[in-house]
């Protein structure tokens, strides 16, 4: 007696596909407009432990030219907000120093379990646009997150809505 090819041969794929989907590693990054704290999160979306990484977020390639602002004398518009974590800062090697001005931070990620965030509010303003002190969605799109791990570095880029998905290979 032959047994189909496809009652045999999908099973296995499908299982294949679901074991797969399921050890990827991701990493979504979601900004937040607000008053008076802006806000990021950054979420490990996988199955695994985010372990020895470092996420870098740079404002500098956004359409409005992002910068944070963290102080009341700077490059900055008038609201302020200093650097602040507000979730996960225990997944964190160290707490990074941000000046006024800057464009560029580092999160280095010691172990960032799936499902859990690293959260941190600041003051993000535009040098190119109207509105300064408020930043919209497609005024950060084009901002990239970049993630190093190990020799491997993925990045991905803010869409209009706000978020960035960095894709990895896995665990």
């Amino acid at each position: 007696m032959r047994i189909p090819f496809a009652t045999v041969f999908f099973p296995t794929l499908a299982l294949a596909a679901v074991v797969a989907t399921h050890a990827l590693s991701d990493v979504d990054v979601r900004f937040v407009e607000g008053a008076p704290k802006d806000r990021f999160e950054v979420t490990n979306s996988g199955a695994c432990a985010l372990t020895a990484s470092t996420v870098a977020l740079d404002l500098s390639t956004s359409q409005a030219g992002l910068i944070f602002d963290v102080t009341g004398a700077g490059a900055g518009v008038e609201v302020f907000q200093p650097f602040e974590i507000t979730a996960g800062k225990e997944a964190l090697k160290r707490i990074p120093v941000v000046t006024d001005g800057q464009d560029k931070l580092l999160l280095e990620i010691e172990t960032l379990e799936p499902g859990a965030m690293v959260s941190f509010t600041i003051d993000v303003d535009d040098t190119i646009g109207q509105r300064e002190i408020t930043v919209s969605g497609s005024e950060i799109e084009g901002a990239s997150v970049h993630l190093q791990q190990a020799d491997a570095k993925t990045i991905a880029t803010f869409t209009p809505s706000a978020t960035a998905r960095i894709e990895t290979a896995g665990c």
